[in-house]
């Protein structure tokens, strides 16, 4: 599992931590029942606090992403595949928000952004 954490966000480090692990999943980098590290480990590896990293992964657990065992340490939680699905075709939707936002902003027209849509798309 591989985490970056950086400073020149607003975004605060345990939402870092929390996106990028459920991208990893959403990705399927991270697959179903897979050991995450534990709390103590991520947060040495990361030099970060305990609690922030237990604050991502309450997070991950609410979401229904990961699934917490006392003793045992923390997994990948089975996915229903068509709420995966749901999940992933929801966090290209905002990504896709973001970019008709962008282009609305630099004056870019719907057919411009479709013909550098279907060129990346194709490539």
């Amino acid at each position: 599992m591989n985490i970056v954490i950086s400073n020149s966000t607003d975004q605060p480090i345990y939402m870092q931590i929390k996106n990028q692990i459920k991208e990893q999943i959403l990705h399927g980098e991270l697959g179903e029942k897979e050991a995450l590290p534990s709390i103590r480990k991520l947060a040495k590896e990361l030099q970060i606090s305990v609690i922030t990293t237990k604050k991502a992964y309450e997070e991950l657990e609410k979401e229904g992403f990961i699934e917490t065992y006392p003793s045992k340490g923390s997994f990948v939680a089975a996915q229903n595949q068509d709420l995966l699905n749901e999940k992933q075709l929801k966090a290209i939707e905002e990504q896709m928000v973001k970019m008709i936002e962008d282009s609305q902003a630099f004056n870019i027209t719907l057919d411009e952004l479709i013909s550098m849509m279907t060129l990346l798309y194709e490539e």
